[in-house]
């Protein structure tokens, strides 16, 4: 081995042993300084994420935030008007009146709606159909607290007497609280009937003392016992959604329901 072979191999020797020399003494220093950076960086995660669902959260159901207007397009322009614990939406002219049974919690209800919607207002509109909103207490258990069923369907027939029912079904439909979840607040409903148009002195105190709450718990021991209503092989209603028109039950798989109505 030549004397510059020699040199080179000894400055490499020199080295590694230079390496593990700064291993051996700061190795864990350097191994303690990377492992905070990355507990640092999760932490920054956690909070970010936290911080996004809290916004998501804080415009959502069972906050303060407003609840969104829905479009005017999925929104239905004709007369509607408050029959009891019902509301009848639609044109004198029309021949057919369809009996739709909801609750604002259903999520079922939700893609009823998201589904048939513009079908449902075209035919209403083009005065072919009436719909007789029944929007049931149905799922009060199963918000958090226990009750938004009540509260939005008793503030729905609120908003009705103010003839603004349609633009407030359309957006309670359009943003629905989610079942088990926190549903919207007396506030936000009563913000909301203002926001699509509601003006009558009325109608905070009929949503703050639920005036139409006990026409709505007959209405849901009526839709019950209705037999039209009632699943063949329990006997039980149906539960929502459930369409009627012509004393029978429509069946919801046929999706030209609504155009065999309407014909």
């Amino acid at each position: 081995m030549g004397g510059a072979e020699r040199s080179a191999r000894k400055r490499k020797q020199a080295a590694l042993a230079v390496t593990q020399a700064r291993g051996a003494s700061g190795g864990g220093a350097d191994r303690t300084k990377v492992i905070a950076g990355i507990a640092v960086v999760a932490v920054l995660a956690v909070a970010v994420i936290g911080f996004v669902v809290y916004q998501s959260r804080s415009s959502g159901p069972g906050t303060d935030g407003a609840i969104p207007l829905a479009p005017a397009d999925h929104t239905i322009s004709a007369p509607a008007v408050r029959d009891g614990s019902t509301v009848l939406v639609g044109k004198d002219t029309a021949t057919v009146t369809v009996d739709v049974y909801e609750d604002f919690l259903c999520p079922i209800c939700g893609t009823f709606e998201k589904t048939y919607g513009t079908d449902i207002k075209n035919a209403v509109e083009d005065g072919k159909v009436k719909v007789r909103y029944h929007i049931l207490p149905m799922l009060n258990r199963l918000s958090k607290p226990e009750g938004y069923s009540t509260e939005s369907a008793n503030a729905a027939l609120c908003v009705a007497d103010d003839g603004k029912f349609n633009a407030f079904h359309a957006a309670l439909f359009a943003t629905q609280p989610e079942e088990g979840d926190a549903g919207y607040t007396q506030d936000q409903l009563i913000k909301l009937g203002k926001d699509v148009g509601v003006t009558s002195a009325d109608f905070e105190p009929c949503v703050r003392n639920q005036t139409y709450k006990s026409e709505l718990d007959a209405l849901m021991s009526k839709t019950s016992n209705d037999p039209v209503l009632r699943d063949a092989e329990t006997g039980r209603f149906r539960g929502t959604p459930s369409v009627a028109a012509n004393g029978k039950l429509v069946d919801l798989d046929n999706k030209n329901w609504l155009s065999d109505l309407a014909s």
